[in-house]
């Protein structure tokens, strides 16, 4: 039951990691953060669309707390926690994450798209997990399940969305 715990509270930061993917048509703040360190793929738009992607599920998930299933699986208790904060914190730090990673890869010569791994697969996690780290108190077992499993996720995203026509390749 563990791992559903901390697959259920890294829901925001999941899903923020994915929006950007699906705002791509949007035109409204379509241009890039800085070509030069990030590339010209990481865009206002899509660091706007994880973190509202964040604040929307975590409202869902607070809605969802008084049924006694998802409050035995919460990580923390949704009436006492300010879900706008948690949101914007967990969307933001995902895409900081996803931002330092592509200054790495620039400055490496790696390609935008092209894997490199595992960092690829923890940016957004490790990103999302110190963000909220001042407002969340996770034990170290919550945190390593995440590190663990987060990885395993992000294959199985990709190669989700590569089959539903998403993602250009399956990793």
């Amino acid at each position: 039951m563990a791992i559903i715990e901390e697959l259920y509270f890294a829901l925001p930061i999941y899903i923020s990691n994915v929006a950007p993917v699906f705002s791509k048509h949007i035109k409204f703040l379509d241009y890039p953060i800085n070509k030069k360190y990030f590339g010209e793929h990481k865009t206002y738009r899509g660091f706007l669309s994880a973190i509202i992607a964040a604040i929307l599920i975590l409202f869902f998930q607070s809605y969802l707390y008084e049924y006694e299933s998802i409050k035995k699986i919460s990580l923390i208790n949704y009436n006492e926690a300010n879900i706008f904060l948690l949101g914007f914190m967990a969307g933001f730090g995902a895409m900081f994450g996803d931002l330092i990673k592509s200054f790495f890869k620039r400055r490496r010569n790696i390609k935008p798209g092209q894997s490199w791994f595992p960092f690829d697969q923890l940016d957004f996690i490790v990103g999302g997990l110190l963000f909220l780290s001042p407002f969340v108190s996770l034990k170290l077992k919550n945190i390593i399940i995440l590190l663990i499993a987060s990885p395993t996720i992000h294959i199985i995203a990709n190669h989700i969305g590569y089959y539903i026509g998403v993602n250009k390749k399956k990793w």
